[in-house]
């Protein structure tokens, strides 16, 4: 049986950062709920501005600093402003507590695992070849800079009666080195068929540890 660890989870504190950062003992189980609620709610009110990660920080009891990392930031922000007013209000109103929301563009979604995940995701729910949105996920990775990619699907494959999984690998994809700096990302098709999941690893280099 293999023995699997999560690629952030293993490089923390090295070249990954923590989603969370804060640390309270005393409210500690609170928090940690509420913060998987803001995440749920965000990136379900605007899934199609391309979200990549939510950070959140904690200054006091009182304080929430949310930092969301988006490849499409205008569809957060709105017309003048309007859109992420809105989403602080509401999250001021569902939470009690005053909120800064604070915008990061991602300038090349090509290089974001969670993005390509997702992008796979969309074109498989259009009924498009999981085969070709893979290779494209791939070959657009590799033009922008990427040192190697992995993109794994799992599911009935093109309607088959017994699920299966396929990847395709291109380039170096060192899991074990703990200053790779590694992507991953994961998300899932909804097809008539079941669930399609969809996993991604990218590898950009080395840092300098």
């Amino acid at each position: 049986m293999g023995q699997k660890v999560h690629p952030r989870g293993f490089r923390l504190g090295l070249t990954a950062d923590w989603q969370a950062r804060w640390f309270n003992e005393k409210n500690y189980k609170e928090w940690l709920l509420e913060d998987e609620e803001i995440r749920k709610i965000i990136k379900k009110k605007y899934y199609p501005a391309g979200i990549s990660e939510i950070y959140i920080e904690r200054p006091d009891a009182e304080r929430v600093n949310v930092t969301i990392k988006t490849a499409r930031p205008g569809v957060i922000i709105g017309r003048k402003g309007e859109e992420i007013t809105k989403l602080r209000q509401e999250l001021e109103e569902k939470f009690k507590r005053r909120f800064v929301v604070n915008i990061e563009e991602i300038k090349t979604p090509e290089l974001d695992a969670q993005l390509v995940a997702e992008f796979i995701v969309s074109r498989i729910e259009k009924r498009a070849s999981y085969k070709v949105a893979m290779k494209r996920a791939i070959i657009n990775a590799m033009k922008k800079g990427a040192q190697g990619i992995k993109v794994m699907v799992a599911g009935r494959l093109g309607g088959a009666e017994i699920a299966r999984k396929e990847w395709y690998l291109r380039g170096r994809l060192p899991l074990q080195k703990l200053k790779a700096i590694i992507d991953y990302g994961t998300a899932v098709a909804w097809t008539k068929y079941g669930s399609i999941g969809v996993k991604v690893w990218i590898y950009k280099g080395d840092a300098e540890i």
